[in-house]
């Protein structure tokens, strides 16, 4: 049993997609297991998009690069860098604006191999690379290239951890041993 942190961003709130996707998380068994809706301190937003955390950071930039290399457009011309560690840094920071700007819901989900499943569920974190049937792929469409355009993060609506490692540390950064509820869905059972 894994559990991991989903944080649906403004964007899924606005845009009133809560309900839906935690029914898609539900119905393939994933429970959960703490909830809350806030919003988030620049302190809470700092820890969460570390700046010192280089692999996370190089990755954003990287993944930006592909995705401009891929349709056509100068990095450098548009960005101002062709750095990925450079770029990876803008959009930590914008990031860390948006998911502070307006209220965030974070659930603890918890389920055999939680990380991964939700991490399949939800979709390439570049919502133009998502298969159909993906929650990104269903609900959003958005590149690199809109959102640094734009001098914004990309708008697809959930952050899931990216690891059990990870999960572990940001389950820990989001809620206390307290706020996260033992019970029994029914399923389980079934399963056992």
């Amino acid at each position: 049993m894994e559990q991991t942190l989903i944080v649906f961003k403004p964007d899924a709130i606005q845009r009133g997609l809560v309900g839906e996707i935690i029914s898609r998380f539900e119905k393939v068994g994933l429970k959960i297991v703490a909830a809350k809706m806030l919003k988030v301190s620049k302190e809470l937003a700092d820890k969460h998009y570390p700046k010192d955390r280089a692999p996370f950071i190089n990755g954003m930039g990287n993944k930006t690069l592909e995705n401009y290399q891929k349709l056509g457009f100068d990095a450098k011309k548009e960005l101002g860098t062709d750095d990925a560690h450079v770029i990876g840094l803008m959009i930590r920071d914008w990031l860390a604006e948006m998911i502070s700007a307006a209220p965030v819901i974070a659930l603890v989900l918890e389920g055999p191999h939680a990380v991964e499943l939700v991490r399949k569920l939800v979709g390439h974190t570049l919502p133009l690379l998502s298969a159909p049937g993906t929650i990104r792929g269903d609900y959003s469409y958005d590149s690199s290239y809109l959102a640094n355009t734009g001098k914004r993060p990309i708008k697809n609506l959930l952050h899931a951890s990216g690891d059990v490692e990870e999960a572990q540390y940001e389950v820990a950064l989001w809620f206390t041993k307290h706020e996260i509820l033992s019970y029994t869905r029914v399923e389980e059972d079934v399963m056992r």
